[in-house]
């Protein structure tokens, strides 16, 4: 049985996830009191009917709950021959606020109306599951599809431990490093079409921005020596951190050029290393 508790900051996707992973053919439950996830395991584990995936939601609105959600997993732990994955969604504050606003949905935990307390005290009240998170998933300036497509590469497989899944995305430094990144590489030093009047308007998945941002020994260097970097780091991170998502982050100053230029270079490299891959340029469509 595959059980996935579904958990991060209010706004950050959780509905949209657990709608993604219902679609897949999980038995979703949201909202479950974190008291009761030891006795739902047990009876989803040991019920009449077979559950083969299993998703619940937890969030800032069983806030009581979540001041004991340390030692619920631990006991959660402690069960024989059961085992199960974290997935935390997250998003910058600015970002939750603007969607609070636009939805004109009442933060749980904002008192008076002060969104900003409202997401302080969630992030702490959520601080143990987003450490010990098996997959963890950035939001900012994603869309509803993206999301989708993200949960469904992680969660599509039919097998609990089909080894790590490593995401690589490109983004802008003015737009904000992402949250969920394991490893930031700047590649700002790296020759940029910007300033190159009929370049400016491409994108690094263009072969004529490509072409541009390698023609110089120090592009070229940098290269091989972050597929060594890389190729290094994943059979360590596997074994000694557990987690089963790894995120490798490029950036530049925009996102669209040289960071889409070298994600995409870096995903072709892991994809031949027979690495499951996700490639996504977060910041591309920015102008």
């Amino acid at each position: 049985m595959r059980f996935v508790i579904v958990t991060g900051m209010s706004g950050a996707g959780k509905s949209t996830a657990l709608r993604t992973l219902e679609d897949l053919g999980f038995y979703c439950v949201d909202n479950l009191p974190v008291d009761l996830i030891g006795d739902f395991a047990d009876i989803m584990k040991n019920g009449e009917k077979e559950y083969s995936n299993i998703a619940v939601g937890i969030d800032a609105r069983n806030s009581k709950g979540l001041a004991r959600i340390e030692s619920v997993m631990k006991k959660l732990m402690k069960k024989e021959d059961f085992t199960y994955e974290i997935l935390f969604l997250d998003a910058d504050d600015t970002d939750l606020i603007k969607r609070f606003k636009k939805t004109r949905r009442e933060h749980p935990l904002a008192r008076k109306g002060d969104l900003q307390q409202g997401i302080s005290s969630e992030r702490n009240l959520l601080k143990y599951l987003r450490d010990h998170a098996d997959y963890m998933i950035d939001t900012t300036n994603e869309t509803e599809k993206d999301l989708r497509i993200e949960i469904g590469d992680i969660f599509s497989g039919d097998t609990e431990d089909a080894g790590v899944l490593i995401s690589v995305t490109s983004f802008g430094y003015k737009y904000g490093i992402p949250r969920d990144a394991d490893y930031v590489f700047d590649v700002r030093f790296m020759p940029n079409p910007y300033y190159i009047h009929e370049l400016r308007e491409h994108t690094g998945d263009e072969q004529m921005i490509r072409d541009y941002v390698m023609n110089s020994d120090e592009s070229h260097e940098f290269i091989s020596k972050l597929f060594d970097m890389i190729d290094f780091l994943i059979p360590h991170f596997k074994d000694k951190e557990g987690r089963r998502r790894l995120v490798i982050a490029i950036g530049c100053t925009g996102g669209r050029h040289r960071s889409v230029t070298v994600a995409n270079l870096l995903s072709e490299h892991l994809a031949s290393e027979n690495y499951i891959v996700i490639k996504n340029h977060r910041d591309i469509s920015h102008g």
